[in-house]
């Protein structure tokens, strides 16, 4: 069974406590933190102080995605503010191991991601130092976007990678995932499911939780 991370990135920011007290009752795994800077990525959202205050709000580990120039930079802060998984972007580092080996020692889990652009093949080499890969299912930056569904065999393609390399590597996937969406990219290999506008989008959230989980099972 996938497990369920919500992104905040499309809740009520005005309201977040409730919003993430909302899909804890829904059942939940994670929370989703997406980080934009608005150089890697064209937006902007939010930081370690946010990250912070609603850290006070829920026991939900936090699955934080920095879509970041130079992520090393601020590693230290992110993992003080208290998110426990740690993802960078491939395309961001400019040392990737060392980058996964700093997250690792300040005792949050490493993860990677890459854009759709970007080939799987790329992560031969780091897949064993990570606890998870993201695999970007749209353009990072904005959300509520359609799915690309060409994602689909690189889902696969990194899935296979992970049974070869390092067997129980979660797999995550990012981007249009919704009931429709979600048990396609299940079947294919992921086992983290990141959905915003297909939680928060809705009149329940925790409700709409509950409906991934059927349609991921």
């Amino acid at each position: 069974m996938a497990l369920i991370a919500p992104s905040v990135l499309s809740a009520d920011f005005s309201d977040l406590r409730s919003q993430l007290a909302a899909v804890e009752r829904g059942g939940a795994d994670w929370i989703h933190l997406d980080v934009m800077d608005g150089h890697f990525v064209p937006n902007l959202t939010i930081g370690p102080p946010v990250i912070a205050s609603l850290r006070k709000c829920t026991a939900l580990p936090f699955d934080t995605h920095l879509m970041i120039a130079d992520p090393d930079r601020f590693l230290e802060q992110f993992r003080a503010a208290g998110a426990d998984r740690i993802t960078v972007h491939q395309e961001a580092c400019r040392h990737l191991p060392r980058t996964l080996r700093a997250i690792r020692a300040l005792g949050a889990k490493p993860g990677v991601s890459i854009n759709p652009a970007t080939p799987v093949q790329v992560l031969a080499d780091v897949v064993a130092d990570v606890d998870l890969v993201l695999i970007m299912t749209v353009h990072p930056g904005f959300g509520g976007q359609a799915f690309i569904p060409q994602s689909l065999e690189k889902i696969r393609a990194m899935a296979a990678m992970i049974r070869e390399r390092k067997p129980g590597v979660l797999l995550e996937v990012d981007g249009g995932i919704d009931p429709v969406t979600a048990p396609q990219v299940v079947a294919a290999g992921a086992t983290v499911l990141v959905a915003g506008k297909a939680v928060f989008g809705t009149a329940d959230p925790a409700a709409a939780v509950r409906a991934l989980r059927a349609a991921s099972s």
